[in-house]
């Protein structure tokens, strides 16, 4: 087959040392989510369509690659994201009462890319929580966002807050629904506010120019009291810019900011959502935010926040890593040499065998010592 080595658009590989950067930072955001109390679950890769685009998740089915299944002949959906499987164990598999944490971590497949520099194989980590509705696990999710940004040595990063209860409260006030609504919340996120105009034209005055003024509402604490004076008083606008404000004060260390128009997840997040960004990545590298009722399909509707975060994306705005170098030893099979092997992998060092008649390639072996017989003993010696 002429040019059997390429892949599909927007899919990659991951060579070294990138996959050895991606595989260490995996390893270090699970430790921390379970230093603070999250389990770590494996969902499976295909799921029955219906299990994986109930409910909340239905804007999903865009991404989503569907395939018939040969032994039940349902269709089988591949995972465009772990969030829904998470809802689904935690609704009908522990069914416990209380709050229940879990973590992840694993690729999942979009149809197309995200943007135009995204793969369509985003290596997700993940953490969510399930079982409280008040503004404690939304805190929650998003100073473990920030430390996670920080154990990815991301300290530079910002994120930011919305509130798509605030769009909600609106848009029910306005009696908005269906299509105008869907098209309305499209139009906020883009900020695009000559279309933003054009579809509330018919709507009360108030609240058009409520709708209006969203995309210029962003910013700290000042801009949220701004809002309070601007928008309409409504229970459901007061309630998002309370919880925004008290995400806004209980945070430290990464940058955090409010914006009225950042929406995302529309029939997915009903509350706060959140968003990381790092400079030269113009899409998000995390995102997340509250989505009560995912697991309402699988029998118990229960409230839920959490977040996820893209490897592959991380370690692209990252600085290049750096090959791990190792030792080069002979071959043999003498017992003293493989207790010198045995002892130097077991301190965490990196060994390569030179297999016989491949001395003129040991350059390709990434190692700047060599281990060597002197006096008896093996040692290790700069290469």
């Amino acid at each position: 087959m002429k040019n059997a080595w390429l892949l599909p658009e927007y899919v990659e590989d991951i060579l070294p040392p990138y996959a050895l950067a991606l595989e260490t930072l995996r390893r270090r955001l699970l430790d921390l989510f379970a230093a603070h109390g999250y389990e770590l679950v494996q969902p499976p890769l295909i799921e029955y369509l219906d299990s994986l685009l109930t409910g909340a998740a239905q804007d999903l089915d865009l991404k989503t690659f569907k395939v018939l299944d040969s032994l039940s002949g349902k269709l089988l959906g591949v995972r465009a994201d772990i969030t829904p499987q998470a809802a689904r164990i935690d609704a009908h598999l522990l069914n416990r009462q209380g709050v229940t944490r879990l973590c992840y971590a694993g690729t999942v497949l979009h149809t197309r890319p995200s943007a135009m520099l995204n793969s369509r194989e985003p290596f997700q980590v993940g953490a969510e929580l399930f079982g409280h509705a008040g503004i404690e696990a939304d805190r929650e999710s998003l100073q473990l966002l920030t430390a996670a940004l920080k154990a990815a040595g991301l300290d530079s990063a910002r994120i930011s807050l919305g509130h798509v209860g605030l769009f909600r409260a609106l848009a029910q006030a306005a009696g908005v629904s269906g299509d105008l609504e869907a098209e309305l919340f499209s139009a906020l996120q883009h900020k695009d506010a000559p279309q933003i105009e054009a579809l509330t034209g018919k709507l009360d005055a108030k609240l058009a120019a409520a709708f209006r003024r969203l995309p210029e509402l962003y910013g700290g604490a000042d801009m949220l009291e701004k809002a309070r004076h601007e928008l309409p008083g409504l229970p459901g606008v007061a309630a998002a810019l309370d919880d925004l404000a008290a995400l806004l004060a209980g945070q430290d260390g990464i940058a955090l900011s409010v914006d009225l128009a950042d929406l995302r997840g529309y029939g997915y997040h009903n509350g706060v959502v959140f968003a990381a960004y790092v400079g030269g990545q113009a899409s998000a590298i995390a995102q997340g935010g509250r989505y009560d009722g995912a697991g309402a399909i699988f029998g118990r509707s229960r409230p839920a926040t959490g977040f996820s975060l893209d490897l592959r994306q991380i370690i692209g705005s990252l600085p290049e890593p750096a090959m791990r170098l190792g030792i080069l030893a002979p071959y043999g099979q003498e017992a003293g040499l493989q207790a010198a092997l045995a002892e130097l992998r077991a301190a965490g060092e990196r060994v390569v065998v030179e297999l016989p008649g491949q001395q003129v390639h040991r350059g390709e072996a990434g190692c700047d010592r060599q281990l060597v017989q002197q006096a008896g003993a093996w040692r290790v010696i700069p290469l």
